[in-house]
């Protein structure tokens, strides 16, 4: 028996191979759904003083992960189960992907002599191949020897240039393999400046100032690429030194104030109608900016100065003037060494006009954001949650729904960079608790997520993971009975809902208590803003089930124009 132990003490194995190589690089939560073939290894990864939080649904734990990437810099880690685990997945891998969010799939997966001839294992699948066409890459690791630079290559892949998903195919056989001790710690590798800088050329910095300094009517879009890259404060420097009025995307509120006197989100439409050169810092011409074209652009001719690390996106829908190409906290530095202490403030005229606008619009809003209606509407119920982050800015906000997320976005005001999480660049629905879960444990900071009922029910289980770890989070469910509104009825007449209602009257507070959590109602905004101010201020798990008005809201939200529209349906 002593001699066993003595030999065991000289060995090491793929799973303890896994953490090590995690832990030395400074990777320490995992966000996974147990079972075969992972289940020991979320144990070993728990006894080693990792932190695992395991989930009800992988999609959900791929979530955490994808936003953890965004909050961190580092790559949030998801782990699941072979075949259905691994697809379940899938979907966040893809959501990291396109929002740019440096993530780890970690999957444990059939061996490859079966997969290979098709000779029917328990849950085989050909994994590597589904995941190649949905992240940045995909790799997979055969041999305990490996796992070090296996894990070192994911890593680098997943934060360098425009960071993403990666996938990381762990056959089972892999975590049983042994190794000698000492050769197994010299395979490790410690990844060095995974993500380098990468320096514009001067010459693309010269060619942006110079079409700057005649723009008659500039205009700043700050993405969320540049609340990823943490380049606040220089940032701030650019736009304050341009003196340039600034479009903050969703995610990017709160890299300045929404309250800042250059912010022109309340004057969306005016700014992006007549502005003559447009710098885009962390922001793409996607469906998001509709492409670059058509009647949101106006009719004004526009230049386009694209700060972005990856430069096949440039000219992807407009052309662009002056592509500056590299990441975005060395771009920033060199346009504003670039632009000097003396740099001319765009026409008066301008920024005169934008801000006419701006204050004009929060005018015109302000009375509808008052109201103190029983059921509630959109405006008063997140009138009363926006005086609530006013007070509370280190609040994180994670924010889903159709009508709900676009009214939050417009009505809220963000103070801080990174408060606001969101569905992001692909638009995909139940982001909400998974990102919340994350948003709590990266940063120790309480959660606010306002949630519409449709988007709750993709993840609304997670609520139950919530109260397990005992999170700061308060979920505000927007309950208006249905998707988009409660008020579709059957067209046959027949005893089945609508294709978009709801059961009426729901109590999803009652969800919240019976996981031990604090579940309240409210059907005013009065009630809302109380209820929520009380969950903040004790930490505890709460859920608020806010009664909307079913009449409210409206289909699809905004984006309503991208619904197709049957010309041959009987009306």
């Amino acid at each position: 028996m002593a001699s066993d132990a003595e030999e065991a003490g000289t060995l090491t194995d793929g799973f303890h191979l896994i953490i090590d190589a995690l832990r030395l690089n400074d990777i320490e939560t995992i966000y996974h759904v147990p079972g075969i073939p992972i289940t020991d290894l979320g144990r070993f990864m728990q006894a080693a003083g990792m932190r695992v939080l395991s989930f009800r649904h992988e999609q959900n734990a791929g979530y955490a992960a994808a936003i953890a990437g965004y909050l961190t810099q580092k790559p949030g880690i998801c782990m699941t189960v072979s075949a259905p685990g691994f697809l379940n997945g899938l979907t966040a891998l893809a959501h990291a992907t396109t929002n740019c969010f440096p993530m780890i799939l970690l999957s444990g997966s059939s061996e490859r002599e079966i997969i290979d001839l098709q000779q029917g294992d328990y849950e085989e699948m050909d994994q590597l191949a589904i995941a190649k066409p949905l992240c940045k890459a995909a790799y997979r690791i055969l041999h305990a020897e490996d796992i070090g630079i296996g894990i070192a290559r994911a890593i680098r892949a997943a934060v360098s240039g425009r960071p993403g998903g990666v996938y990381l195919d762990l056959p089972a056989k892999l975590l049983g393999q042994i190794m000698d001790v000492d050769a197994g710690a010299a395979s490790l590798v410690k990844v060095i400046d995974p993500a380098p800088r990468q320096l514009p050329a001067p010459d693309a910095i010269k060619r942006a100032l110079d079409i700057l300094k005649v723009a008659e009517r500039p205009l700043i879009i700050l993405g969320k690429g540049a609340a990823y890259a943490q380049a606040d404060d220089a940032i701030r420097a650019l736009v304050e030194t341009s003196g340039i009025p600034y479009l903050p995307m969703s995610m990017a509120k709160g890299l300045l104030p929404d309250t800042h006197p250059q912010s022109a989100g309340a004057a969306r439409s005016l700014v992006l109608k007549e502005a003559d050169v447009v710098v885009m810092i962390g922001a793409r011409l996607n469906w998001l900016l509709s492409h670059g074209k058509g009647k949101a652009w106006g009719e004004a001719p526009k230049k386009f100065i694209h700060i972005d690390i990856e430069p096949k996106e440039m000219d992807s829908n407009r052309e662009i003037a002056a592509p500056v190409v590299g990441d975005i906290g060395s771009c920033v530095d060199a346009l504003l060494e670039g632009m000097g202490k003396n740099w001319a403030m765009p026409p008066a005229e301008w920024t005169g006009a934008v801000r006419e606008k701006v204050e004009t619009n929060v005018e015109r809003m302000a009375p509808r954001l008052q109201n103190n209606n029983d059921p509630m509407d959109y405006h008063g119920a997140l009138g009363a949650l926006r005086t609530i982050i006013k007070e509370r800015p280190e609040v994180i906000l994670v924010n889903e729904g159709a009508n709900t997320l676009d009214f939050t976005r417009s009505i809220i005001d963000m103070y801080q960079p990174r408060k606001r999480l969101d569905v992001g660049t692909w638009g995909v629905m139940g982001v909400g608790m998974g990102t919340a879960i994350a948003a709590a444990v990266e940063t120790s900071m309480p959660v606010l997520a306002i949630e519409g009922d449709s988007a709750f029910g993709f993840s609304g289980m997670e609520i139950e993971t919530i109260c397990r770890y005992n999170l700061p989070i308060c979920v505000v469910v927007f309950n208006n009975g249905g998707i988009y509104r409660g008020t579709d009825v059957n067209p046959t007449g027949g005893a089945d809902a609508a294709t978009t209602v709801f059961v009426k009257g729901a109590r999803y507070d009652k969800m919240m208590e019976a996981f031990g959590g604090t579940g309240i109602q409210a059907t005013s905004p009065d009630e809302l803003k109380e209820a929520v101010n009380a969950a903040l201020g004790s930490g505890q798990p709460t859920l608020v089930n806010a009664v909307i008005d079913e009449a409210a809201g409206t289909e699809s939200g905004r984006i309503g124009n991208l619904n197709p529209q049957s010309v041959i349906a009987k009306k």
